[in-house]
């Protein structure tokens, strides 16, 4: 038989998952379980002939799901010879805890359990999402791949913040930073891209979609990013409002009566390009907007590129530079006239547009977007954060089983 790994990326109301080739690292099939815990939920499996819909669900929690959708791939799977070996699932906060992927032992799960103060809203989601597997997969190795673990090489000058010891000593109240397995990925992808070796390169990565961030990455490491404790913090985001006065939650609340829960949700979930545009959160909308005379959504763009370049240009310091800026995500990926105007800002830096390079650069294509002459270069990578959780989730498989072996 050959091995497969299952990747999981549970939320509280959904599931995605994947199924790789563990020795290729071919992706075989993806697919979603939405409205996860209610009467509601389906499930989506792409697989390569045709997409199928499964909504005759018996047990709408996490555990019934997994096990549905185990069900659903045990014949596709059996007819090809494959054997689900290891499951790697992606843990969105591990704290101080874990620097690395892990073996999710009860160890671990205990130390993932004491970062869910941290992720309220994620944590808990992931374990749920690990319980269902164990319980599904008996004897299977499960692999934590952790969103903040890239991001535990920062120095301690990056990391604080200027607030009372004890909230740190305490509370834990640190720069955590997110979407470490994205800038992992596109960090190490975009140096093979130019055949330079990684540890010789200043470079930023900006994860941008409805959620953003940036990572400056020196030495293959990061040293600074944009996100802290939470994905709130830093560039402005689909409906999320990035950096703040932490005035205005005592403003807001003086003024309206609406209590933290109440505004820190309007900040997640009413801010960024929604709260801005007070159209939409999606950048192909608002561009179509703005080109069709729409002050607001020009409005938004406009904030967006300026703190996007602002934030960029800031990571020049940590980095004492910057050689290589890469595009990613959904709007880095796709979204050319965000990265021209970016990119224009950012001219005194050394980066020169080629605008053909650029217009061409979408729909999941790679390669360099600035001119030859330009002193720096800017890139766009696809991310597949999937990718890096089955690589690691195999890998620490194979360690477990060979000590086990031994």
């Amino acid at each position: 038989m050959a091995s497969a790994v299952l990747v999981l990326n549970c939320g509280s109301s959904s599931v995605k998952f994947a199924l790789y080739d563990a020795e290729s690292k071919d992706r075989l099939l993806n697919g979603l379980a939405e409205r996860v815990g209610t009467p509601a939920v389906s499930i989506t499996i792409k697989f390569p002939d045709a997409p199928v819909t499964i909504t005759d669900l018996d047990q709408y929690d996490h555990h019934g799901v997994l096990a549905r959708i185990l069900q659903e791939l045990e014949g596709w799977r059996a007819e090809r010879g494959l054997e689900i070996t290891s499951v790697g699932h992606r843990i969105v906060h591990g704290g101080e805890e874990f620097s690395a992927s892990v073996l999710l032992d009860d160890e671990a799960m205990a130390a993932v359990e004491r970062c869910s103060p941290l992720a309220p809203l994620h944590n808990p989601a992931n374990i749920a999402g690990v319980e269902a597997a164990r319980a599904s997969l008996p004897g299977i190795p499960q692999v934590g791949v952790f969103d903040t673990a890239f991001h535990q090489t920062m120095p301690p000058v990056a990391y604080h913040y200027a607030v009372p010891s004890e909230w740190y000593a305490d509370l834990g109240v640190r720069r955590y930073g997110f979407h470490g397995t994205s800038h992992l990925y596109v960090s190490s992808a975009a140096a093979e891209l130019l055949g330079r070796p990684l540890t010789e390169l200043k470079m930023v990565t900006a994860h941008l979609g409805n959620g953003s961030s940036l990572t400056a990455v020196r030495n293959g490491e990061s040293v600074d990013t944009s996100m802290g404790l939470t994905p709130l913090e830093g560039l402005v985001m689909g409906t999320r409002s990035g950096d703040l006065d932490p005035g205005i939650l005592a403003y807001i609340a003086d003024r309206t009566g609406a209590d933290v829960a109440e505004i820190t949700n309007d900040l997640n979930k009413r801010s960024g390009l929604l709260g801005l545009s007070e159209l939409s959160n999606d950048m192909r909308e608002l561009i179509a907007a703005a080109e069709s005379g729409h002050e607001k959504a020009q409005l938004a763009l406009d904030v967006f590129a300026y703190r996007l370049a602002k934030h960029i240009a800031g990571l020049a310091v940590p980095l004492g530079g910057i050689d290589v800026l890469v595009f990613t995500g959904g709007i880095g990926e796709n979204s050319n006239p965000i990265r021209a105007k970016v990119l224009e800002e950012l001219s005194f830096l050394g980066f020169e547009l080629d605008a053909a390079a650029n217009d061409r650069t979408v729909r999941g294509a790679s390669g360099q977007i600035t001119s030859a002459q330009s002193s720096a270069i800017a890139l766009v990578v696809p991310t597949d954060e999937e990718l890096v959780i089955a690589r690691d989730a195999h890998r620490i498989a194979q360690t477990t089983t060979s000590l086990l072996e031994a």
